[in-house]
C-alpha cells in the first residue's frame, strides 16, 4: 500500500467517524514541509490553505501526520464543528489586519515553511506579529489548553506565552487517530503510544478515539497462520534449541502435548523452583510456533500477562468500564483474547506469569467457566460495544476463542498461593523442577564463546554446591547458573580478579543467600562447609547459618 493510499483511506474512515457529509473535504497536511511537529508547549498541526473557507461550511477536518522510529505512523484527525465560528472568526481577523496594517507584502515575502528561519518567539503583544491579507499558508496550532490557534505568516516556536491577544482560539470537537503499519495486536513503539496520550491530554481523553483503518492480516507471516498441532514436534525442539532452549529432558515434547492433545482448550501450567525457565519455554515455543528465530524480534501474536498480588477479581485480566471515559479498559490477557478473535487461523499465546501470586480462584474464576463449558466472558452490560482503550470495539460478551493458548506459570514458595483443585483439575500441570546444570554449562559455552573460560574455571565448584543443595530441595535454576557465569567473565574482564576470588564471591551472592532450614537441613551446611574449603567468604558465611542453628533451631540467609 503507498502513502498515497493509505492517506486516503484514513481521511476516509475518519470523515465516516465523524458523520460528516461529502461536501466537507478534509484538509491534508501531510507534506514533508507542512506537517505536525511538537514544539514547546503544543503542537504545530501543520500549513494548510484556509484562503477558500466558506462561512457556511459544515465542518472542518484536519488531517494530520506524526512519524516514529522505526516505522510507525499515527495518523490523526481534528474535527471542528460545533466552535466553527470562532475559527472563522479569527481567519477573517487575520485578513484584515494584514490588509489594513501595511505589513501583508512584507509577511508574504518573510513567510517560510521553514520554521527555524522565520520563528517569532514568545511575542509580547498582537502588533509585533506580521499578518497577510491573505490565509493561504496558515499555521495551526494546538495548544496545552486544548484549543487551536492561528495565524498567516511566519510561526511560533513556542506556545509557552500569553496567547491571549491571538484568539479567538478554537476547540476541537474530537480527535480521531489511527497507527500504521497494522499489527495483530494494538500495540505499538512505546513513543507513538505516548504520543496520543499526550495529545489526550492537550485536549481531554473523552475526546481522543482510536480508528482500526488497515486490516492487519497482511503484517501476519504465513507461519503465525498455523496451528501448533500441525507442526513436527522435532522441528519445535530443534527451534526452541535454535531460540538458546536448554530443555533436554523431554519438556518441550510434554509441553507440546499438553498444550494440543484437545482442540478445544489449551490451558497449561509450568511448576518449578524460579528460574527454571518455565517462562522461557513458553516464550520460545510460541516464537518457534510462529516462524521467528530471534528474540528480538516482534510477535505480535505473543502477550506476557504478569500476574499482581493484589488481584481479587477478574478486572486485571478482562478488564472493566471506566465510566469517566466511557471506554472499556482493555489489560493485556483481553486483548489477547481480541486478537484471537480477529485472527481464528492463527494461534495466539499468552503468559500469565507467577499465576499465584494472587489467589487463582479470585481472578481466574470467569476464565476456568468459560474454558470448562465454551461459554463467553462477560465484560460489561452495555447492550452496544463500547470503545476499547487499545482502540478495538469491545461487546458485551466474548466466547473465549479455540486458537487462545493460555500458559499459567507458578512458583511454591512462601510468597506465592496454594493453586486449588478447582483449577489443577481445568490445567495440564508440567513440573519444571528437574535441572540439568552439567549440560547448560556446555550449551552455554558453545553458544557464547566469550564465556568459556568462565565456564571451565567455575565449573566443578558450581556443579558440586548446585548437586548438594538439590539434594535436599533448595537448588537453584537456569537463570542463577547464567547469570553466575556473565558475571564471572565480567569481573575477571574488566575487574581481573583471580578465578577462586570470584567463585568465592559469587557463591555467597547468588547462591548461598537462599538457604533456609531446621535442624533436618544440618547435614546440608555440614556438606556445603566440607565442599567450600579454600574459599574464606564462603566458610565465613555457612559458619554463620551454622550458629543461627545451634542458637534458634533454624536458620535463613536471607533475615
Amino acid at each position: 500500500m503507498s502513502l498515497i493510499e493509505r492517506q486516503k483511506q484514513f481521511l476516509e474512515a475518519a470523515q465516516q467517524h465523524f458523520g460528516t457529509s461529502k461536501a466537507v473535504r478534509p484538509r491534508e497536511l501531510f507534506g514533508v514541509s507542512n506537517s505536525a511537529k511538537i514544539i514547546e508547549g503544543g503542537i504545530q498541526l501543520g500549513v494548510v490553505n484556509l484562503e477558500n473557507v466558506k462561512d457556511d461550511v459544515e465542518a472542518l477536518i484536519l488531517g494530520c501526520v506524526l512519524r516514529f522510529p522505526p516505522e510507525d505512523e499515527v495518523y490523526f484527525a481534528v474535527l471542528i464543528r460545533k466552535d466553527k465560528a470562532s475559527f472563522l472568526t479569527r481567519l477573517a481577523e487575520m485578513k484584515r489586519l494584514g490588509a489594513t496594517g501595511g505589513q501583508n507584502e512584507e509577511a508574504a515575502a518573510d513567510f517560510s515553511l521553514e520554521a527555524a528561519s522565520g520563528s517569532d518567539d514568545n511575542e509580547p503583544a498582537e502588533a509585533g506579529i506580521k499578518y497577510s491579507s491573505k490565509n493561504n499558508l496558515v499555521p495551526i496550532y494546538l495548544a496545552a489548553d486544548g484549543r487551536l490557534w492561528l495565524r498567516n505568516a511566519k510561526f511560533w516556536s513556542s506556545l509557552n506565552i500569553d496567547m491571549s491577544s491571538f484568539g479567538p482560539a478554537t476547540e476541537p470537537d474530537e480527535v480521531v487517530v489511527a497507527l500504521h503499519p497494522p499489527t495483530a495486536s494494538a500495540r505499538r513503539s512505546l513513543l507513538a503510544r505516548e504520543f496520543i496520550g499526550w495529545l489526550g491530554s492537550l485536549v481531554g481523553n473523552e475526546k481522543i478515539h482510536e480508528l482500526t483503518v488497515w486490516s492487519d492480516v497482511a503484517s501476519l507471516s504465513p507461519e503465525m497462520r498455523r496451528m501448533p498441532s500441525a507442526i513436527p514436534v522435532a522441528q519445535l525442539e530443534a527451534d526452541v534449541a535454535a531460540l538458546g532452549g536448554h530443555y533436554p529432558g523431554g519438556e518441550v515434547r510434554r509441553f507440546h502435548a499438553a498444550l494440543n492433545f484437545l482442540e478445544h482448550k489449551h490451558f497449561v501450567i509450568l511448576s518449578g523452583l524460579s528460574g527454571t525457565g518455565k517462562t522461557q519455554l513458553a516464550l520460545k515455543y510460541a516464537r518457534a510456533v510462529h516462524g521467528l528465530t530471534s528474540d528480538k524480534d516482534a510477535d505480535p501474536l505473543l502477550f506476557v500477562c504478569p500476574v499482581r498480588p493484589e488481584w481479587t477479581d477478574p478486572a486485571g485480566l478482562t478488564g472493566y468500564h471506566d465510566v469517566l471515559t466511557n471506554r472499556y479498559v482493555v489489560p493485556t490477557f483481553l486483548e489477547a483474547v481480541l486478537v484471537a478473535t480477529a485472527h481464528r487461523q492463527s494461534p495466539v499465546f499468552v503468559i500469565l506469569d507467577e499465576m499465584n501470586l494472587a489467589r487463582v480462584e479470585y481472578y481466574f474464576s470467569d476464565m476456568l467457566s468459560a474454558i470448562e463449558t465454551g461459554g463467553a466472558l462477560q465484560l460489561h452490560s452495555n447492550s452496544v460495544p463500547l470503545e476499547g482503550t487499545t482502540g478495538s470495539s469491545v461487546r458485551a460478551e466474548i466466547p473465549l476463542p479455540s486458537n487462545l493458548y493460555i500458559i499459567g506459570t507458578i512458583n511454591i514458595d512462601e510468597t506465592t498461593n496454594p493453586v486449588s483443585d478447582k483449577v489443577l483439575d481445568r490445567a495440564t500441570v508440567i513440573d519444571m523442577s528437574a535441572v540439568d546444570a552439567a549440560g547448560f554449562l556446555t550449551s552455554l559455552a558453545s553458544r557464547s564463546t566469550e564465556l568459556r573460560a568462565a565456564c571451565d574455571a567455575s565449573r566443578d565448584k558450581l556443579l558440586e554446591f548446585h548437586g548438594l543443595m538439590q539434594q535436599h530441595g533448595q537448588g537453584f535454576g537456569y537463570r542463577v547458573l547464567e547469570e553466575f557465569i556473565r558475571y564471572h567473565a565480567f569481573d575477571a574482564l574488566h575487574l581481573k580478579s583471580q578465578a577462586d576470588q570470584i567463585t568465592d564471591d559469587l557463591l555467597v551472592q547468588k547462591i548461598l543467600v537462599k538457604l533456609r532450614g531446621s535442624e533436618r537441613q544440618r547435614p546440608l551446611l555440614t556438606s556445603l562447609e566440607k565442599a567450600g574449603q579454600g574459599l574464606p567468604r564462603t566458610l565465613s558465611y555457612i559458619s554463620r547459618l551454622k550458629e543461627d542453628l545451634d542458637e534458634f533451631g533454624s536458620f535463613q540467609a536471607m533475615r
